[in-house]
């Protein structure tokens, strides 16, 4: 896709009189040579492994290190034993947040949306809503366009890898992509969709990259069900009308130079923050003797 900034987008959307997940699409066939049939079918496919990562979960799995797995599960069974706070929307919300990047850790098939760290982000706040029948296939894969399209101007204007940008540019990018992509599905504006995007991201502005023992797990799991949260609170303050004052792509631009001056112990290395607590050094030595 070739945009560069939001605002381009939201140009492009009032010059033509086309949506926006219609503009941004228009820009993949532009720059891919893909007709439109083969676009759509790769965006389904990809659609169709979200689907069947979710499904192909398993409680009793664990990851290679031991501390991933079986979260997704605890969950369920807190939620359908009335205990937990949110409503169902968003108790399945976190439950698949945490399936998704659960079985990433667990070495199974995701899509990396847009990395394999922040995977939960996006399937999480649409899987529920397919599945309850509010959305079809249809409206779901226009609202991964949208999500595309978005991430594409992170990549363009900042990044999308934590050891360059700090989680910000992972799960937050994550974020705000799902963030827009729901408002796309409710029916929202660009504009609104740019908003619940700016938003999103914002709220995770700063987050750094800290993995324990250098492994996506730990706290990256949990981190996928906080972007996912995110991207519902953002979502629905757009919907209702409320405004970030911050210009998405000024908002992109401000996580660029966030990212930069991040230290690098805070950039995906495993030294700093929860990795260099004390804990986290003994979950190191734990995962290292394991590996010899």
């Amino acid at each position: 896709m070739s945009y560069t900034s939001v605002r381009e987008m939201l140009n492009a959307c009032k010059a033509n009189g086309k949506p926006l997940y219609e503009v941004i699409l228009e820009s993949d066939l532009a720059e891919s040579g893909l007709s439109r049939a083969a676009s759509e079918a790769e965006m389904r496919r990809l659609w169709a492994v979200m689907c069947q990562t979710s499904a192909d979960y398993r409680a009793c799995d664990r990851s290679m290190s031991g501390f991933a797995g079986g979260d997704a599960a605890k969950m369920e069974a807190a939620a359908a034993g009335g205990v937990l706070l949110s409503g169902s929307y968003l108790s399945e919300v976190m439950a698949e947040a945490l399936k998704t990047a659960e079985c990433n850790a667990c070495m199974k098939r995701i899509v990396a949306a847009p990395t394999a760290g922040s995977c939960g982000v996006l399937p999480a706040v649409l899987l529920p809503l397919y599945r309850a029948g509010v959305c079809d296939e249809d409206a779901v894969c226009r609202a991964l366009f949208v999500a595309a399209g978005f991430g594409q101007v992170v990549a363009a204007r900042a990044t999308l890898a934590g050891a360059e940008g700090g989680c910000q540019a992972e799960v937050g990018a994550a974020s705000a992509m799902a963030a827009a992509a729901l408002v796309d599905l409710r029916g929202g504006t660009a504009e609104a969709c740019a908003e619940a995007f700016a938003m999103a991201l914002t709220n995770l502005e700063g987050l750094v990259c800290d993995p324990v023992a250098g492994l996506v797990e730990l706290p990256c799991i949990k981190r996928n069900v906080i972007g996912a949260v995110n991207a519902v609170s953002a979502a629905d303050m757009a919907m209702a009308g409320i405004v970030g004052h911050i210009p998405a792509d000024e908002v992109i631009d401000a996580v660029a130079e966030v990212g930069a001056a991040m230290s690098k112990d805070l950039r995906e290395t495993g030294i700093g923050g929860l990795a260099g607590t004390p804990t986290g050094q003994k979950i190191r030595e734990i995962v290292t003797m394991g590996q010899q």
